[in-house]
């Protein structure tokens, strides 16, 4: 209840109204955007040499 009225806030008609699998919907996208991920090393290293700025 205090993630959907606090974090999410959403209104409480919002909230009672919402079914389970809405409201794990919810927290799973939260989780998501916790905050950036890392690329992987290769991933990186492609961006790199696709697109050089002249670095060494």
């Amino acid at each position: 209840m205090s993630f959907g009225l606090g974090r999410l806030g959403w209104p409480p008609d919002a909230f009672w109204a919402a079914t389970p699998r809405e409201i794990a919907a919810a927290l799973r996208a939260h989780d998501q955007r916790a905050g950036p991920v890392a690329p992987r090393m290769a991933d990186l290293a492609a961006l790199m040499a696709a697109h050089p700025d002249g670095a060494a």
